[in-house]
């Protein structure tokens, strides 16, 4: 596919075309999230006890916010969008894939406090409209929406010219666009999925993932677009397409690999969706518990590539990267093996990769030779 000059030119990002090394998430200009965490829990923690009709069951920093309504009824609402994958949809000028990762990003989401999602609603924010790539984006986000079970009832598209790629002052990019989703699903109040049923000894199931998935692109593109001087056009053998067609490969919805355990009568004591921060998400669940990963499936080539060319050390991969890794299912050691036979009888590439122990809070890497930590909202990964 050929790729317009203008979307491709690295002349207006730092570093690119300079030969520099990205080694770094915040290098690539993503900086923590640690203040943003302490400012909501300042100003939105009082809003918790407000409704009169209904009580939050989750706090600050779950994968979706759960509200009982009855005692038989929770809902779990949860938003994301899909980053800065956007931008290699307008440069590639290919709009097809990335409502699925919209609609993924949600659902997954949603299924880690234990709900089945049932709905979501999208906000599509764009520079210039443009009815052949608004009715890509749609045939995108309705079949990731039947993949994953749900209805999308609505929303909203909003054309935004001088807030959707541009600074205000020119002209800017006609091609840019936000894409953005919330999600609702409804579980049983008193059968979260949060992690306090967790003990030691329990099996760590990892899900593969379908590459980079919608998190750590920024990164990616200063690696490889920067540094590496490819172009999005450019075939990889090791990849086996190009490097453009490999970013924008879309992320693996897990619905149907958990609502088919539960289906199974398989307790699930921990859910984790592997998005930015890596492994460290593991730590977001309720338990006082440590991770330990010893085993891990080879990951897809393109990681690989992008560490090499970007120079970027294992600690900051791992932090910023899923590896190869999308999900993680934790469940009682005696169900491990009846649990990855029903993933992979289900259609998933899973195996078991470690064991919870006693070691509270950390996430040890063997594969990796890496310990992590998620402190105030911030990941860290040593050596260890």
């Amino acid at each position: 596919m050929s790729i317009p000059s203008s979307l491709t030119n690295r002349s207006d990002d730092p570093g690119y075309g300079r030969g520099v090394t990205t080694s770094s998430y915040s290098d690539a200009g993503v900086r923590g999230q640690g203040d943003a965490l302490s400012a909501i829990e300042r100003h939105l923690g009082p809003t918790l006890s407000l409704p009169s009709n209904a009580e939050v069951l989750t706090r600050f920093g779950q994968y979706a916010s759960v509200l009982k309504i009855t005692d038989d009824l929770a809902i779990a609402i949860s938003t994301d969008g899909v980053g800065s994958k956007t931008i290699v949809a307008s440069a590639m000028g290919r709009y097809d894939t990335i409502g699925f990762d919209c609609v993924a990003m949600n659902v997954n989401d949603i299924i880690c406090v234990g709900a089945r999602p049932f709905a979501m609603v999208d906000y599509l924010g764009v520079h210039t409209l443009d009815p052949g790539r608004v009715e890509e984006i749609l045939r995108g986000l309705g079949g990731a929406a039947k993949e994953a079970g749900i209805a999308i009832p609505g929303g909203e598209l909003a054309q935004l010219p001088e807030v959707i790629g541009s600074d205000g002052r020119g002209a800017g990019d006609p091609t840019a666009f936000d894409l953005v989703g919330t999600c609702i699903g409804t579980c049983h109040p008193d059968k979260l999925v949060l992690g306090q049923r967790i003990r030691v000894g329990d099996a760590i199931i990892g899900l593969s993932s379908s590459g980079v998935h919608s998190n750590g692109l920024t990164l990616a593109r200063k690696a490889l677009l920067g540094t590496g001087r490819y172009q999005l056009g450019d075939e990889v053998a090791s990849l086996g397409r190009s490097i453009g067609e490999e970013l924008l490969q879309p992320t693996e919805i897990y619905v149907r690999a958990v609502t088919g355990l539960w289906d199974d009568g398989i307790e699930t004591r921990g859910l984790v969706h592997i998005t930015s921060d890596g492994f460290t998400n593991l730590c977001r669940l309720d338990a006082r518990v440590g991770y330990e990963i010893s085993d891990l499936p080879e990951a897809p080539p393109v990681f690989g590539l992008i560490q090499r060319t970007g120079g970027i050390e294992d600690a900051e991969m791992y932090r910023v990267f899923n590896m190869g890794i999308g999900f993680v299912v934790i469940v009682a050691e005696d169900e491990a093996e009846r649990t990855v036979a029903r993933l992979v009888a289900t259609g998933y590439r899973a195996m078991r990769i470690g064991t919870i122990d006693d070691e509270d809070g950390k996430v040890k890497i063997r594969p990796a030779g890496l310990v992590g930590r998620l402190e105030a909202g911030e990941s860290r990964f040593s050596a260890g």
